[in-house]
């Protein structure tokens, strides 16, 4: 069924914009929690001076997890480790409060006008309640009500994204700025000081890699780390409810965890000691997990886990606080920090050399000879683009659409080194093709603009909340 659910077209509204996100609305499906009845978990951060209960950390979680689903279909599992859905949930509930404190609501007719348009539960072009109640079962695998609850708040987020952008427009200058970011290509001769270059240069005594760490200690923190011991079955085992009994029943005992674990059919796992930000060897990446695991003490277990169609009972083995470690221990690692370091240093002082050459009218060819720096030219792009061996075109097609024949741009820094560039051609806007593209261009550019702003008024928001 999911793979014939990706294939359905489906209306397309704002949840969350960090850069330039789209989701479908829908696929925010529904907590559990506005079903159950009220517990007091403990606290996993604030936003705006309010408690956030795992409880309703959980709820967020399963809303995001569902749009992966709906996003990825039967191609979720393969992602899934690459998907920080822990900030995506965080996300959510910063959103969530943000759009209550505006006072914003949503209907319940607008809650069934919006679940009757879309197509994912029509037939022939009409909203089916057979569609309706099959999806919810068997894809979302969730309730009516938790589903409708959660296309409130899904209205709710666009609602407050419609707010926050309205005011927005595009000036004509704006507009053709941009298209002819999209749109002129240029070309160019560049002399290069790459910082690999001069890294084999570097030959760093245990004196000066000392001194250095005393100076840089904090860059070498290690964070909060874990040891577990672990049960694990799925939940496809024909016996897989009376496993999940005999492991409440050991939760109950709290007896010597491994030899219970044996003598009710366990087989204990253990794990190396892993950091609260590292996936848990052998079972993933879990939020969730890490989360428990940073409020309970060695020798305590945790509830059991039902994720992915797995179970886990699981025991906090060993912890270790964030710490900073001997030289000794980190020393490897401060020799390849130091190395990049001074290479980049290296590196630097010879494009200034270059620079230099240059003024003197040496040409760029000329002043690479010189300094034995690289030398090249590009084939032409657009600002955006990729240009192969260098990386992304965007300071050196702004550095050179001013420059003049003969001229050379100041050193622009890459992440591969330094760069001087040099005009080698360039291809203005067909402004005919223009004329007859603004409009659509200028709607792209503003619904663009708007989520660069709702962007920004986010990460406002975010630094308000705390993490715990």
């Amino acid at each position: 069924m999911l793979k014939n659910l990706r294939k359905k077209k489906t209306k397309k509204t704002i949840w969350i914009i960090l850069a330039v996100l789209l989701v479908p609305a829908f696929i925010l499906w529904g907590s559990s929690s506005l079903v159950r009845n009220k517990e007091e978990p403990s606290s996993v951060g604030r936003i705006f001076g309010k408690n956030i209960s795992l409880l309703e950390y959980k709820d967020a979680m399963e809303a995001v997890k569902a749009q992966m689903i709906m996003q990825f279909g039967d191609k979720y599992l393969e992602v899934q480790k690459s998907l920080d859905l822990d900030s995506l949930a965080w996300d959510r509930l910063i959103l969530l409060t943000e759009a209550k404190k505006h006072k914003i609501r949503a209907s319940d007719k607008e809650v069934v006008e919006t679940i009757e348009s879309y197509p994912l539960f029509q037939s022939k072009g009409r909203f089916s309640e057979r569609l309706y109640a099959e999806m919810l079962k068997y894809v979302l695998r969730t309730q009516p009500r938790t589903y409708e609850e959660q296309t409130r708040q899904n209205i709710m987020l666009s609602k407050l994204y419609r707010e926050i952008t309205e005011s927005l427009s595009l000036s004509d200058k704006e507009i053709s700025e941009e298209y002819g970011k999209a749109n002129e290509q240029i070309s160019v001769y560049y002399l290069a000081a790459l910082t690999a270059d001069f890294t084999k240069e570097i030959a760093a005594a245990d004196d000066e890699l000392k001194n250095y760490f005393a100076k840089n200690q904090l860059d070498f923190k290690q964070p909060l780390s874990f040891k577990i011991e672990y049960l694990a079955w799925t939940e496809e085992d024909k016996d897989a409810d009376t496993l999940k009994n005999k492991a409440e029943a050991l939760m109950r005992k709290r007896a010597d965890f491994a030899k219970s674990a044996k003598e009710l059919g366990f087989e204990v796992k253990e794990t190396d000691f892993f950091g609260q930000t590292d996936p848990i060897p052998g079972i993933g990446w879990s939020p969730e997990i890490l989360i428990m695991l940073s409020k309970v003490k060695p020798g305590e277990l945790l509830p059991i886990i039902h994720a992915d169609k797995n179970y886990y009972l699981i025991r906090l083995k060993e912890r270790k606080d964030p710490y900073l470690p001997d030289f000794e221990a980190v020393k490897d690692k401060i020799k390849e920090v130091f190395a990049k370091n001074a290479a980049e240093d290296s590196a630097k002082l010879k494009i200034e050399a270059a620079l230099r050459e240059l003024d003197k009218k040496a040409n760029l060819e000329q002043a690479a000879k010189t300094l034995s720096l690289k030398y090249g030219s590009t084939n032409q792009f657009t600002y955006g683009s990729y240009i192969e061996g260098i990386g992304m075109s965007d300071n050196f097609w702004l550095k050179a659409r001013d420059l003049k024949e003969g001229g050379y741009s100041g050193i622009i820094k890459m992440p591969s080194g330094f760069y001087i560039v040099a005009l080698k051609a360039k291809t203005p806007i067909d402004q005919k093709k223009f004329a007859a593209e603004k409009t659509e261009f200028a709607g792209k550019l503003l619904l663009q603009k708007k989520q660069e702003y709702f962007s920004r008024y986010f990460e406002e928001l975010k630094n308000k909340s705390q993490r715990f």
